[in-house]
């Protein structure tokens, strides 16, 4: 027997844009969903870079679960789940279908990211000499030895540009012939870059778990503190395939500036659309989606021709445009934030007799 609720936003995907997008539309009175199945590449960090107010020894895993907490705290739901489908209904909501959850939504959010595609091992952890973000990463490799893995363009150029941060940089095609440009070809050749064309065929690690070495087919040995594999990126876009939302050549979700997608009444935010793959960002995206969804499901003000099909003034009885519950859970919150602080100390001390 499944269980059946109604919201104004469904978020799918559980990400930093996706939590953003929830945090804003549940705190700007729209009863929201937020629908995850957990995992995903913020929850892979076992240090948080580049997110101001929040320190590096913050695992991403624990960012995830404070920013969770967050909008359950004002009134969001959050489910566990995953979304098999999504239909559109004749009155142009959706039928969001995840295990034995089915929901009922005006708007849909898509934070459903991508994955990184992963080289065959050996390779070392991630966090712990395999790295994703190199704006995230580059800064820990400053004077370190680092490998760049790949055969694209993508791969040439990031070796090159982490001469920026290291004079140590090697670009390993572990057997495969490399498919970037004649042109590129010229521009690495000038750069200080060494290309390693054997294969892989063991690797070290230190007692703290960070890679120490890669040993090659032609046992060679050498030192790296850790690096960046780059073989592109499988993005989740099947449920904005479905919903007829249009696809970039890159693969990405076509979106406009407030995360808008083509198809009516669908967004996207996050890894699953164009531009750069970093926390801030994300974050930025969301807040930017969440107050598009309000501005386009909120009650007030009305327009004319709202005004006059309801048969003229709108009684004062009518407002305010928020949820009972989400108005109960902003009375119960703003209570709690305005109460005066409780002085441990004098709590403490014992009555008089």
């Amino acid at each position: 027997m499944s269980d059946t609720a109604e919201y104004e936003v469904t978020v799918v995907g559980g990400g930093p844009a996706g939590l953003t997008t929830a945090l804003y539309t549940t705190r700007l009175g729209h009863d929201t969903a937020m629908i995850n199945r957990g995992g995903g590449r913020a929850a892979m960090m076992l240090d948080t870079h580049n997110v101001i107010g929040v320190s590096e020894e913050t695992s991403g895993n624990e960012f995830l679960q404070t920013a969770r907490e967050q909008i359950e705290e004002y009134g969001a739901d959050y489910h566990q789940d995953f979304v098999s489908d999504i239909e559109r209904r004749e009155d142009g909501r959706f039928d969001v279908t995840a295990g034995n959850l089915s929901v009922v939504t005006e708007h849909v959010v898509l934070a459903t990211g991508f994955s990184d595609v992963r080289p065959d091992p050996p390779l070392p952890r991630t966090g712990r000499g395999l790295h994703w973000c190199l704006h995230c990463d580059a800064y820990m490799f400053v004077d370190q030895p680092v490998f760049v893995m790949g055969t694209g363009e993508a791969a040439a150029k990031v070796a090159m540009i982490m001469l920026n941060f290291t004079d140590e940089v090697d670009l390993l095609t572990r057997g495969d012939e490399p498919e970037w440009s004649d042109e590129t070809d010229r521009q690495l050749a000038a750069h200080p870059v060494d290309v390693v064309h054997e294969e892989i065929e063991s690797m070290e690690k230190g007692e703290d778990g960070w890679l120490e070495s890669f040993t090659f087919a032609d046992g060679e040995t050498r030192e790296y503190r850790g690096g960046f594999p780059m073989y592109g990126s499988d993005y989740n876009t099947a449920l904005a395939e479905k919903l007829g939302a249009e696809l970039n050549d890159d693969g990405t979700i076509a979106v406009d500036d407030h995360g808008k997608t083509t198809a009516d009444g669908v967004f996207a935010v996050g890894d699953i659309t164009p531009g750069h793959n970093q926390i801030p960002t994300a974050m930025g995206e969301g807040a930017r989606c969440g107050i598009q969804n309000h501005y386009d499901l909120r009650t007030f003000p009305m327009s004319l021709d709202d005004i006059e099909a309801q048969g003229g003034d709108i009684e004062q009885s009518a407002a305010p445009g928020i949820s009972e519950e989400l108005r109960a859970r902003a009375r119960e919150h703003n209570a709690e934030a305005a109460a005066p602080p409780v002085d441990l100390d004098e709590a403490a001390e014992p009555a008089d007799d």
